[in-house]
């Protein structure tokens, strides 16, 4: 027997689900905007907090006159070293378009680069190639202990820096001891390529390639050595990257395609897990044995390099663990004129894990001898490097 649901129950039904369907809406839209409201409150709250501060120091600091511009960068620098991240931070508008000529592969300069003493000198720790620091006879290991005159001992070591650097086709004049004798040398600032490749065929037969960053030009540096190599008659291939901090993505992936069979090589996961191709290479590849020598502070991209290499070509590790920074950073330009690096993914190879935090074991532990200097490519004095011809031999 059928039964028949009278128009007004009908209309009942249908306004009961009209009333719970509104109070569900309306609930959930309370609880957002409650979430909203208590995200401003919090806002608020942080943004009272830095004008309380900002009224207390305008009020009681020493000095009336305050630089604005340097008190804004400031904050911003703050808020993300907030994250403790290692390689997340914010530029000023000079240190961004630094970085942006630097990463280019071009810069203005000596070509120097130096680190703090416990004397508090510079001391010399490589020399560009082709830098007029190199046409000055500057070395690795001298010490700059003047600039312009100034005894550089007691300065900061940024304020030292800073007069070292200059503006294009100015002069500085260099204090600079070596063997315990002070010499000057007066250098002019030029703009110049950056040298990231150099290579030499080592006992007749093997390729070696060192690279020192990952550049924008750094893969057109890579694919004049490779051609020159196996022109010249190299039947196995020797990459250096000890002390290679990294670089840029884009540079690894153009220098890996020629090496590595076609497919995708590594991939980066980020926030919300997604996964997308950080490296991938065509059906172009060289097929010869490889070895690459590493150390601890063959870092990023470089060890990218190297992991691609041992998963993709079987190329043997030699040397020591390596840094461990399986991270990735983009670099964006701000409204402000300022830049941002932040880190904003993990990478890794799709054959294996991620080294972040770990490294990279190499296959054949050697340790750097006490009189190794890597640019001299002596395996002589560097047990590494002599490992490494072993190994192809």
């Amino acid at each position: 027997m059928n039964k028949k649901v009278s128009l007004g129950v009908t209309i009942s039904i249908a306004a009961i689900v009209c009333a719970l369907t509104f109070i569900v809406t309306s609930f959930l839209t309370l609880r957002r905007f409650n979430t909203k409201v208590q995200a401003v409150k919090e806002k608020a709250e942080k943004y009272d907090r830095l004008e309380a501060l900002d009224t207390y120091v305008r009020g009681h600091f020493y000095e009336k006159d305050l630089d604005e511009e340097a008190l804004v960068d400031g904050i911003l620098k703050g808020y993300v070293d907030g994250l403790n991240d290692p390689y997340s931070y914010y530029l000023t508008s000079d240190e961004y378009d630094a970085l942006m000529e630097k990463e280019s592969g071009k810069t203005v300069g000596i070509g120097v680069t130096v680190q703090p003493n416990e004397d508090g000198y510079l001391d010399i720790v490589e020399v560009e190639e082709g830098s007029p620091a190199s046409d000055s006879g500057l070395e690795p290991g001298d010490v700059i202990t003047g600039v312009d005159g100034q005894d550089i001992g007691e300065m900061e070591y940024t304020a030292a820096v800073d007069l070292v650097r200059g503006e294009e086709n100015t002069k500085v004049r260099l204090t600079v001891l070596r063997d315990g004798k002070e010499t000057d040398h007066t250098i002019t600032r030029k703009h110049f390529d950056l040298i990231t490749v150099q290579s030499e065929l080592l006992d007749g037969h093997i390729g070696y390639i060192r690279i020192t960053n990952f550049r924008e030009n750094t893969d057109e540096q890579f694919q004049e050595a490779l051609d020159e190599m196996t022109a010249n008659g190299a039947d196995a291939l020797l990459f250096d990257v000890r002390s290679n901090g990294g670089g840029l993505l884009n540079s690894l992936q153009e220098i890996l395609d020629p090496l590595l069979p076609e497919g995708v090589i590594a991939t980066a996961t980020y926030q919300d897990g997604n996964t997308e191709t950080a490296v991938y290479s065509d059906d172009s590849e060289i097929d010869l044995p490889m070895v690459v020598l590493v150390n601890g502070t063959t870092a990023s991209a470089a060890e990218l390099f190297s992991a691609s290499l041992r998963d993709f070509k079987d190329a043997k590790l030699i040397g020591t663990t390596t840094y461990g920074k399986g991270v990735m950073q983009t670099t964006t330009r701000m409204a402000d004129g300022g830049g941002l690096t932040l880190t904003v993914a993990t990478y890794q190879t799709t054959r294996s894990e991620c080294y972040h935090g770990v490294g990279l074991e190499p296959d054949e532990v050697v340790e750097t001898g006490e009189d190794t200097v890597i640019a001299d490519r002596d395996p002589e004095t560097d047990p590494q490097l002599a490992a490494g011809i072993e190994a192809l031999s």
